[in-house]
């Protein structure tokens, strides 16, 4: 499968050894945009707010064209500042294009509580509880 993993970037870390086993499965994986110059987003907020609005739309409609291409979206929710299985608004906007593009939806960790839930839910996401093998 053509696979997207898409997460906060306080997660980039975390990517590669998950990337590798995935691979290692024979899966072809594709990275967040950001993913590699993690100070992209501050650059722009460096340049002014419309330059950083300007980004974060940039931002949004690449992630929608790769995600058309893909099979399947991993994302990857740890915990981050206090809050369970953290899921931040650009993931968020990720999981729904790749809801309404009808690709497969993995969560490594369970949904968050929260306001989001019930939409995260509604998403039907395989919840992996860490297992990549139930990719």
């Amino acid at each position: 499968m053509k696979i997207l993993i898409i997460c906060s970037k306080a997660f980039y870390k975390d990517i590669p050894p998950i990337k590798e086993k995935l691979e290692a499965k024979g899966h072809e994986i594709f990275l967040p945009n950001s993913y590699g110059h993690e100070q992209a987003e501050q650059e722009a907020w460096n340049l002014g707010e419309k330059e950083h609005a300007e980004f974060k739309a940039r931002m949004f409609k690449r992630s929608k064209d790769v995600i058309e291409k893909m099979d399947a979206v991993v994302t990857l929710n740890f915990d981050k500042n206090g809050k369970k299985n953290y899921i931040g608004g650009a993931t968020f906007l990720e999981l729904y294009e790749a809801f309404m593009a009808d690709k497969k939806i993995y969560l490594y960790n369970d949904i968050p509580e929260g306001m989001l839930y019930d939409e995260i839910s509604g998403f039907s996401p395989v919840i992996l509880h860490g297992n990549l093998d139930l990719i």
